[in-house]
């Protein structure tokens, strides 16, 4: 625990983001972003944990997260992306979407007692660089963004009423709409691949979408059996884009192969309450995360340990894969992931408590190299930077 470092800010935290790395320069995550709910004021705020900051911020220990800028944002931040290195795209409650820009070198002019020229210094702003007002709605109110996902320059978003909206960061206009592309709520949405998209909803189905088909019917079906319980996260597997975990109302955590029937492949026991993120590794997928409304956060390691250097161990890290994605030497089909090697790996399955004791919901994990950050309703943003993966 001793790695963690809490930041108590003030504001219930709905979303968190890393900031986007360079795979060129080898570089380690130092920025993050952080959506606020259920407060007077909500606001979209820029954090760094990098040790160039300038002595003039705020007093905190080292490595405490130190507040770069903050906008104010109407409603609800139900969900909050990185479009590149300077845009973040949010989903409100209000049912509008934006386009934040972070200007990382503001000039402002500063003046002491007036006595002397003013002095011009940099700072960071941000500012909102486009924005869809009324993405979402019903016939005579406003509906939440619930999610959003992007592929610059593309962004798409669901909501509550049940819409797929897809833009374009350049474009003013909408590009499409799916207009009664569920009848229920649709909680979540991640890219399957570069033309296709997966949603989550309120009866515990996962919808398949091929956006180079004109149709507004999804081009597949999965679903829980039995109760309807909702869907509330979904992540892709980021080598084999046929495994897909979810979690939802139950904590249940379900890996699913989209290739082969209309069921879960798996489902693990993970949380008391509500599942509220899952995610797994960018680089390292034998490695997953969750947490939940029972304020715990989970790190699922499976035991397809690769002899490759963990980001702890070696520098270049970008290319990692595990071994579960990897052909086999002199063989012609790839091994099964291990989270598809049935129930078995039940039991190779190891489960970790990534914080101390909490009681308050943890609504929203990010995880990229070495780094995780997670937001809460404690009002608490935690860090960690040794993430043994």
């Amino acid at each position: 625990m001793e790695s963690i470092n809490a930041k108590y800010v003030s504001q219930k935290i709905s979303k968190t983001k890393w900031r986007p790395v360079s795979h060129s320069d080898l570089q380690l995550p130092e920025i993050f972003a952080t959506g606020s709910w259920d407060n007077e004021d909500n606001r979209i705020s820029i954090w760094s944990i990098g040790s160039n900051l300038s002595t003039g911020m705020e007093d905190g220990f080292e490595g405490d997260p130190q507040l770069l800028c903050e906008h104010k944002h109407d409603g609800d931040v139900l969900d909050l992306q990185f479009l590149d290195q300077d845009r973040i795209v949010t989903a409100s409650s209000t049912g509008a979407v934006t386009i934040f820009r972070h200007h990382q070198n503001s000039q402002v002019l500063a003046f002491e007692f007036l006595l002397v020229d003013p002095e011009v210094l940099l700072v960071q702003t941000i500012s909102v660089s486009q924005l869809w007002a009324r993405a979402h709605r019903y016939p005579c109110d406003n509906a939440p963004c619930t999610g959003v996902v992007c592929s610059s320059p593309e962004i798409v978003t669901v909501g509550e009423d049940g819409r797929i909206v897809v833009f374009r960061a350049d474009q003013e206009g909408v590009v499409r709409v799916i207009e009664n592309a569920d009848s229920s709520t649709i909680h979540a949405v991640t890219y399957l691949r570069t033309t296709e998209i997966l949603t989550v909803n309120s009866i515990g189905q996962l919808k398949l979408w091929d956006f180079r088909q004109q149709s507004n019917s999804p081009s597949q079906i999965l679903s829980l059996s039995g109760d309807r319980v909702p869907l509330h996260c979904v992540d892709r597997h980021p080598n084999q884009q046929h495994i897909v975990a979810t979690g939802g109302q139950d904590g249940m955590l379900c890996v699913w192969d989209v290739r082969q029937g209309n069921t879960p492949f798996s489902l693990m026991e993970a949380h008391t309450a509500e599942m509220w993120e899952v995610h797994f590794h960018p680089t390292n997928p034998d490695h997953l995360f969750t947490c939940s409304e029972d304020g715990s956060l989970l790190h699922w390691e499976t035991s397809s340990h690769s002899d490759m250097p963990s980001f702890l161990q070696g520098g270049r890290n970008s290319s990692m894969v595990s071994r579960s994605a990897m052909a086999p030497a002199g063989g012609k089909q790839p091994l099964i992931s291990a989270w598809l090697s049935g129930d078995s790996s039940k039991g190779r399955l190891e489960t970790t408590h990534m914080l101390p004791s909490q009681t308050l919901s943890v609504n929203s994990l990010d995880v990229l190299g070495p780094c995780l950050v997670c937001g809460t309703d404690g009002e608490a943003i935690f860090v960690n930077r040794q993430v043994p993966v």
